[in-house]
């Protein structure tokens, strides 16, 4: 057993080392310079003509934007944050210290804490945007792949429910976002709700707009399970819900999947409007303030809000295609 313990590290060590090794060699070395530097090279030539045509065109509200002046104005943005959470950090130690005050002259003083009321940052913005988006693509993950799963076991729902998909699939969210905003309003009352009125909206829509592709790539996988498998499922009279588990879920994870990419970048996109559109807490809210803002730093600003958006909908990609590299094993 000693032995063994003593070797485990060794073999480790110089897997690590053969792995390195291997990167090192000539044509791994190239093919990963390779990788590198193309992505490099484009991005260096689109920045080279941002640069020399954003002074070509002239708005209302001046020049557009280089990538100068958008880098400057994304530092401009992190300062703001920095100042308003200094700001929040102070307003909760007067509390804090007021209350200790309160509570050294009458122990038994009902203190409480108030939230700071300032206005949200851009970064505050992301944040909102990021929990809303995840809201919705959950509850829209929730909905379409058990649906899926059953329209793909069973044809003659499939049949029922298929030209349902087709007419609300391409329904556009300018199209529900009316509808959604007045059933919320209509049926959410509460005098203490949990959750604000626009977060529901916003991740109803989402939802409603994000959820067909998942449901859709699941049912083909499910129906696309080899038939052996169904011939050994039945010879061995599993129940439904272990066919499910052991034998359809198994086979459909790829599909699924690729079903869940689409549908979070769908998410993404859809949120955006929404919230632009439903003046929602968010990133798209902020575009929409910063257009109506005019000022001669609105497009600045608002370019940096669409990097932001872009480079987070590329992580959110990766991260779904890291979950579904561990997940689907036959990937």
């Amino acid at each position: 057993m000693t032995t063994i313990s003593q070797n485990a590290p060794t073999s480790s060590g110089m897997r690590w080392l053969r792995a390195l090794a291997d990167r090192l060699a000539g044509r791994s070395l190239a093919e990963t310079g390779r990788q590198m530097l193309l992505p490099a090279i484009g991005i260096v030539l689109f920045l080279g003509f941002w640069h020399l045509a954003a002074p070509q065109v002239q708005t209302s509200l001046g020049a557009f934007p280089g990538p100068a002046e958008v880098w400057d104005q994304s530092g401009q943005l992190w300062q703001e944050h920095s100042a308003q959470r200094e700001r929040a950090d102070k307003f909760l130690a007067m509390q804090l210290e007021r209350n200790q005050r309160i509570l050294a002259e009458n122990p038994d003083a009902d203190v409480k804490i108030r939230d700071y009321t300032g206005a949200p940052t851009f970064f505050d913005q992301i944040l909102t945007s990021l929990i809303t988006v995840l809201a919705g693509f959950a509850l829209a993950t929730v909905i379409a792949v058990p649906l899926g799963i059953i329209v793909g076991l069973n044809r003659h729902f499939s049949a029922a429910v298929n030209p349902l998909i087709q007419v609300f699939k391409p329904v556009s969210p300018l199209a529900w976002l009316p509808l959604v905003t007045m059933v919320v309003s209509a049926t959410y009352v509460s005098d203490d709700p949990m959750f604000e009125k626009s977060f529901l909206t916003s991740m109803i829509t989402v939802t409603l707009c994000s959820l067909w592709p998942t449901l859709i790539n699941t049912s083909v996988g499910v129906s696309a399970v080899n038939p052996d498998l169904l011939n050994v499922s039945k010879v061995l009279r599993l129940s439904f819900w272990t066919h499910v588990r052991k034998v359809v879920l198994p086979s459909s994870v790829p599909m699924i999947f690729t079903g869940l990419r689409v549908s979070l970048g769908i998410a993404w996109m859809v949120l955006i409007a929404a919230e632009m559109l439903a003046q929602s807490p968010g990133l798209g809210k902020f575009v929409w303030d910063e257009f109506q803002n005019g000022s001669s730093e609105s497009l600045s600003r608002i370019m940096v809000a669409v990097l932001a958006i872009g480079f987070i909908g590329f992580l959110l990609d990766r991260v779904m295609l890291v979950i579904q590299k561990k997940v689907a094993w036959n990937e």
